[in-house]
């Protein structure tokens, strides 16, 4: 997911985006250690997705906060 498209979103959206990627990491840690995966470079792309999303919502956190 980019950057940008991140941003554009809105915070409720942010949070919503954020539950499904961690039920996507979970269900891809579980694949991986059961029968193993494709791509496991997928586990690696949700992490740095949450991260992102992550980011934004502290940064729009702080921003409130100054304000």
């Amino acid at each position: 997911m980019k950057i940008n498209k991140i941003r554009e979103m809105s915070s409720p959206e942010l949070e919503k985006e954020l539950e499904e990627l961690k039920s996507e990491l979970f269900k891809l840690r579980f694949s991986l250690a059961t029968s193993g995966l494709d791509n496991p470079m997928k586990i690696k792309e949700v992490r740095k997705d949450i991260a992102k999303i992550k980011t934004i919502l502290r940064q729009r956190e702080l921003e409130e906060q100054k304000a």
